[in-house]
């Protein structure tokens, strides 16, 4: 992809603007002779609401071909889950395909039986759900869940079937897995058990959906590897709903662009990817975080400032209870040291479990600090009084990486972002009313969305609330914990954008927290890269990113999907 503009993102790093050189796309794949898997022939989709029906799918075609990968993409309310829904008989009860065709091996199975729409799941079309947590009943042993499955699709279901089933899916130790429950799993663990759970019967077409978006890029690279290894020994077809185009350039053959509701564009992925013909495609690609190297910007102008945060020598342990009454100690953070300069962006990466948000939680004062310090301006913490933490609060807010969770449902916009000023007595009703609609302007949000509940925005629109909610009391530092991670692209870029042009008006200093190496490459001015609990490479991201000196580092950065996509 050439390079034709350099624009400055308001966080004053620079980034090139990719240009996008049209090339000729095609919606199927399927030539004289060849049956398609599964294919959307001008499908509608509609949802009977209380002010009427919305049309959420318009004259929709999507084609999957034996053996092929075929990735959607596009932002939240595109209409990729729904359309993929629909092709398994899963929509709400509200919705309906209300015009064009859905085929599965040339069998048109737009509204199938109940009988044959059973028969179909499981055997013939399995998923993989976004969430496992939420997708996994926390009452059952994993096992049983497997078993379920192949019990359902009248398959054997011993528990070497069972363990077979969980060691396909990457869980070499099936038989001890077996026996535990979903909360004993990490992340990626519950995302392979739904994959030996969508794979156990095995399909001829699996529907993953967003399958890896919650997880670190390394789980997330050997969880792609093992699937594509499955998909291609058992010769399935999967249809890949995701946000991340780098994702889809490395894993699919064909990528199908998704816009309110219909497809923009489709073709081979590589191909589209590089020289999007569709002007939405084009601003998808635009928006995808760039690795190439950049100049530092204005806020590294001069690199002598102050250093807001000491963390020395930082321990945090837990104790862990065994059987029989037994407890052991669990070091989850392991004499960790480093400082954040005033103004800057100190990104903490690392896999899951290697304490990025335990060293957070502990600046927060959410968590007890076990020994070593973290000093403020020269203050340690540990030693404050409550009235002194009730006013490092106001200097020191979180943005979480959850806004429907962070967020009251009960309370309106306006009154969650009042809140903090209430609790801090800052100001009468008039003032606090002025500075909520005033927050509302800062972060581009409608003044009128103030009377509006959190299920009523979009995820865009509610982070950029809990950004509000966290400016309020105009705080010195806010902690960003994997706050744009379950954004699709163009939002992210939104409020990355927005972050970004924060810290150049307000002098905010930011310490984020993430997975996503590529948000880093675009936000960060300083790297502090964790591996279990212990800090091994700590730099500047220049230096982290160009000459990485750790070999976890360098896999972290290798594990990065898409990269040739996003080194332009």
């Amino acid at each position: 992809m050439s390079t034709s503009t350099e624009s400055t993102n308001p966080g004053g790093r620079r980034r090139a603007d990719r240009a996008a050189a049209p090339t000729a796309t095609g919606s199927s794949a399927a030539g004289p002779g060849n049956t398609p898997l599964l294919e959307l022939r001008n499908v509608g989709i509609t949802f009977k609401t209380t002010t009427g029906d919305v049309e959420a799918v318009k004259e929709t075609n999507i084609t999957v071909m034996p053996g092929e990968t075929v990735a959607i993409v596009g932002e939240s309310g595109s209409g990729k889950s729904t359309s993929a829904l629909a092709a398994m008989g899963l929509l709400p009860e509200n919705g309906r395909i209300s015009e064009g065709q859905v085929f599965f091996h040339g069998e048109d199975i737009t509204h199938p039986s109940r009988k044959r729409l059973i028969a179909l799941r499981g055997s013939e079309i399995g998923m993989v759900p976004q969430d496992p947590m939420s997708n996994l009943n926390p009452v059952w042993k994993i096992g049983f869940q497997v078993r379920e499955t192949l019990k359902a699709n009248g398959l054997p279901h011993a528990d070497k079937d069972v363990v077979q089933a969980l060691k396909d899916a990457g869980l070499s130790d099936g038989e001890r897995r077996m026996n535990q429950y979903p909360h004993e799993f990490s992340g990626g663990m519950r995302q392979r058990a739904l994959i030996a759970i969508g794979l156990a019967c095995n399909p001829r077409l699996l529907i993953a959906d967003e399958p890896t978006s919650a997880l670190d890029v390394t789980v997330q690279k050997q969880i792609l590897n093992h699937l594509e290894k499955l998909t291609k020994e058992k010769g399935t077809s999967v249809l890949l709903i995701t946000h991340d185009l780098g994702l889809a350039a490395e894993r699919a053959d064909r990528v199908v662009v998704m816009q309110k509701g219909r497809v923009v564009e489709s073709g081979p992925a590589q191909a589209l990817l590089q020289n999007p013909k569709h002007p939405y495609t084009q601003q998808l690609v635009r928006a995808v975080p760039s690795l190439t190297p950049e100049d530092i910007g204005a806020a590294d102008e001069g690199d002598a400032a102050q250093e807001i945060v000491q963390i020395k020598e930082l321990v945090k342990e837990y104790k862990i209870r065994g059987s029989w009454g037994r407890s052991t100690q669990f070091r989850a953070v392991d004499e960790v040291s480093f400082t954040i300069r005033k103004g800057h962006t100190t990104a903490i990466v690392g896999e899951s479990g290697s304490g990025k948000s335990t060293i957070a939680k502990m600046l927060l004062g959410l968590e007890d600090i076990t020994s070593g310090t973290i000093h403020v301006d020269g203050k340690d913490i540990s030693t404050f009084s409550n009235k002194e933490w009730f006013g490092f609060r106001r200097r020191v807010q979180p943005i979480f990486q959850n806004p429907y969770g962070s967020l009251d449902p009960m309370r309106s916009v306006f009154r969650s972002i009042e809140e903090p000023l209430r609790v801090h007595k800052v100001g009468d009703a008039k003032s606090r009313k002025e500075k909520v609609y005033d927050l509302l302007d800062r972060v581009a949000l409608p003044r009128q969305l103030g009377d509006r509940y959190p299920n009523e925005l979009s995820g865009g629109q509610r982070q950029r609330v809990a950004i509000a909610r966290a400016l309020a009391l105009d705080p010195e530092i806010v902690v960003c914990d994997e706050a744009v991670s379950a954004l699709d692209v163009l939002v992210q870029d939104q409020v990355l954008k927005l972050l970004g042009q924060l810290q150049e008006d307000l002098g905010l200093t930011y310490l984020f927290i993430t997975h996503d190496l590529a948000v880093v490459r675009e936000i960060a001015h300083d790297v502090c890269v964790m591996e279990s609990g212990k800090l091994v490479e700590v730099g500047s991201v220049e230096q982290v990113f160009e000459n990485p000196r750790q070999d976890y580092t360098r896999r972290l950065l290798d594990a990065i999907p898409g990269k040739d996509l996003l080194e332009v």
